[in-house]
């Protein structure tokens, strides 16, 4: 073995070790700051206890659940809790108000720490997790949007969740144009707001790598098949895939359990549903999604939506589908700039998630 060969395994175990210790100074650093500062704040509690008052604990124990991690925290939060205790004597009166300040900022600390508990399970401090939960979301919204498209094509999407975050249960799936084809895909997971928002995540992932690596004929398969194998406790989704190809305009849609796509005809002055059927994904394993198909000429349009657009607790979806069309009818006209925010905006749907997809041929 040469000399080289026998020192790079020790050189590599020393960048390995130095930027473990490089990456655990910050927290190390935080660490030690925060119980400077709530040593601090402790001691003015015991040395002017007139002009500090003990709810000041509150200030590093807030600090402290937003910037440690869960094995630190809970000591933090014990410690912080004796230095008020140790506070306590000092006190000039001991009365009702004082007696409940106490027992708020003691059940304050008790929450922080089951808090730090149920994180434990993801590992990291409670800021860096939001962090990472808001890449997560912009990764995905990512992957849904559209790409500029050549004359004479237009598209538009909207999505509003159901609690108006940025977690939702729609969301959309669009697949490059580099082979003169949009390929896009409306999803919706079962759930609604935040509670759906973790499925979609994982579930958009998958269908991003899916949507370019197979044919458009196959892409429902695929997403049904993956979720048969990575299933989710009582959980399912459903799907629209169109692809267009942008050079004849002919076009293919395929859906799985979801509301049918709308095709504007131009020349005829009217929405007509399309045809095609197949059942939601993750529930059956092989089955067959049949599609519908067409052209889009000049000055016809493609509506591609999600439950939470035509579906209400009082009326059949069919009902709420004859009032899309209307709405679109009456909104939109010849001129679609703009036409997705409008219908979104005008649903009476507010309970759930929904999602609308706009493509238009000059």
């Amino acid at each position: 073995m040469t000399t080289a060969a026998r020192v790079r395994p020790v050189s590599d175990r020393s960048r390995r070790r130095m930027s473990s210790v490089l990456s655990s100074r910050p927290d190390r650093l935080t660490l030690a700051s925060l119980f400077l500062l709530a040593t601090l704040v402790g001691a003015a509690m015991v040395g002017f206890p007139d002009e500090v008052p003990i709810t000041a604990i509150v200030v590093p124990m807030v600090m402290g659940g937003l910037f440690l991690g869960p094995r630190a925290l809970p000591w933090f939060v014990i410690y912080n809790l004796v230095l008020l205790t140790l506070s306590l004597p000092q006190l000039p009166t001991l009365n009702t108000r004082s007696v409940v300040s106490i027992v708020v900022l003691f059940l304050l600390g008790f929450i922080i720490m089951i808090a730090s508990f149920r994180r434990s399970r993801l590992g990291i401090a409670g800021t860096m997790g939001e962090t990472m939960l808001t890449e997560l979301s912009d990764r995905i919204q990512g992957q849904g949007v559209l790409p500029d498209l050549p004359a004479p094509w237009h598209a538009e999407s909207v999505i509003r969740s159901a609690g108006g975050t940025r977690f939702a249960g729609d969301f959309f799936v669009v697949g490059g144009t580099e082979t003169g084809r949009l390929d896009v895909a409306v999803v919706d997971v079962s759930g609604k707001g935040d509670r759906a928002g973790s499925r979609a995540l994982l579930l958009a992932g998958a269908m991003g790598g899916l949507v370019t690596a197979v044919e458009p004929q196959e892409f429902l398969s695929a997403t049904n098949t993956y979720l048969i194998n990575h299933p989710w406790q009582d959980g399912f989704a459903t799907a629209v895939h169109l692809s267009v190809d942008l050079y004849s305009g002919a076009f293919q849609v395929w859906t799985a359990g979801h509301p049918p796509a709308l095709h504007w005809r131009a020349g005829a002055g009217r929405w007509t549903p399309l045809e095609s059927e197949g059942p939601m994904l993750g529930l059956i394993d092989e089955v067959d999604f049949q599609r519908a198909g067409g052209i889009l000429r000049s000055g016809d349009a493609l509506m591609l939506y999600t439950d939470g657009m035509v579906e209400t607790r009082h009326d059949d979806i069919g009902i709420g589908i004859d009032r899309l069309i209307g709405q679109a009818e009456r909104r939109l006209r010849s001129n679609f700039e703009g036409g997705a925010r409008k219908l979104v905006d005008s649903t009476r749907t507010r309970g759930d998630d929904r999602a609308l997809l706009l493509v238009w041929r000059d």
